[in-house]
């Protein structure tokens, strides 16, 4: 369980406190394999038609360890969902507060790149977008904003400027790789204009593994470090490896999406990459693509020596394969141990296959 008293911190006080914050994970991706997205447009529909898939996922991120229940609005905006839009953001708002109010976590409410950014810069029409979701939010008292998603600051800095006109913190993060964004802008020069406008926390989220996501992290620290400015650092990569990707991530390697599975990263990859950020000095630590729970509770295990306690989910699993202590045959109980784990080079049972590929773009 939670320490007494941390129910009424917001997402401000825990990070200034120095708490970890675990985000959750994986919704998109999880939900069109499980049934309930379809792939292309990638709406969240499902938490009208299906609630229950969607507040059963929540839940398993609470479970795992997750501390902030994201509202599921990826693409929810009135160009993506017409006159949907409303109703599906409103719905998403009292599924994540359903839930959060079951631990210890905040709801987030999400917004996300437009569709038409690409084709028409019309800053007016697209904060209008971006303002039609924040109403929902206020209306729905969510404790804190997240602009995710963004391959070009300039349309992240335009969510930061309409998301501070509430009273809420706000979060950016950004799809770029170490390269920058889209119009060539760096990493660094992308958390200095994102914190200017106004973000509290910054940082990237999808497109790039773990470890591409770690280096990105490091040049926006360093540019923040640069300029003088202060932020919170958030990072939230894909659940999948991928060094072998381009400037646009992932979405450009031949096995989007549906044939990303041998790239998945295993729970002890996730808790090196969890180790690994926080001594970056990242506090805000999470996932997006392909991240399931059990990558969630990997990050929760990991730190649960600064965080002082361990997930509901811990409790079906021993540290570092210990629960494998109990099995008849020694060789499976020789693997109840850290060194092994840690050590271990995962086959992926696939011999004509290559390890890495060659990005369509």
């Amino acid at each position: 369980a939670a320490p007494a008293g941390q129910f009424s911190y917001g997402i401000l006080e825990r990070l200034e406190s120095g708490e970890v914050v675990i985000g959750d994970g994986s919704f998109l991706i999880t939900l069109e394999k499980r049934g309930y997205v379809k792939a292309g447009l990638w709406t969240p529909e499902a938490v009208i038609e299906h609630p229950d898939a969607v507040r059963q996922l929540h839940m398993e991120f609470l479970r795992a360890g997750s501390n902030v229940m994201q509202t599921f609005t990826f693409s929810a905006s009135e160009d993506n969902m017409e006159s949907k839009w409303e109703d599906v953001n409103a719905a998403a708002c009292d599924l994540a507060r359903e839930v959060a109010g079951k631990g210890d976590a905040l709801v987030a409410g999400g917004i996300c790149q437009t569709s038409i950014y690409k084709y028409h810069k019309d800053e007016a029409r697209i904060k209008k977008l971006f303002r039609q979701q924040l109403e929902v939010f206020a209306w729905k008292n969510v404790d804190f904003l997240i602009a995710e998603y963004f391959e070009h600051v300039e349309e992240a800095v335009w969510a930061v400027e309409v998301l501070k006109e509430s009273d809420r913190p706000v979060a950016v993060t950004m799809c770029i790789g170490p390269e920058g964004d889209m119009h060539d802008i760096t990493p660094g020069e992308c958390a200095v204009r994102l914190v200017k406008a106004g973000a509290s926390i910054v940082g990237v989220n999808c497109r790039f593994g773990p470890d591409t996501s770690l280096k990105t992290m490091e040049l926006m620290k360093e540019g923040l470090e640069w300029a003088g400015l202060k932020a919170h650092l958030m990072v939230q990569p894909l659940g999948f490896h991928t060094p072998d990707c381009g400037k646009e991530g992932f979405v450009d390697l031949p096995e989007y999406p549906f044939g990303l599975e041998s790239r998945v990263a295993t729970r002890w990859d996730i808790q090196k990459y969890a180790r690994e950020a926080y001594n970056l000095g990242v506090r805000y630590i999470g996932g997006c693509c392909g991240f399931e729970p059990y990558h969630i509770r990997a990050i929760a295990e990991e730190l649960a020596p600064e965080r002082g306690f361990l997930p509901p989910a811990s409790e079906k699993h021993g540290s570092w394969g210990s629960g494998l202590d109990m099995h008849t045959k020694p060789w499976i109980r020789a693997r109840a141990r850290r060194e092994y784990w840690e050590n271990l080079l995962p086959a992926s049972g696939r011999p004509f296959c290559p390890s890495l590929s060659k990005p369509d773009f």
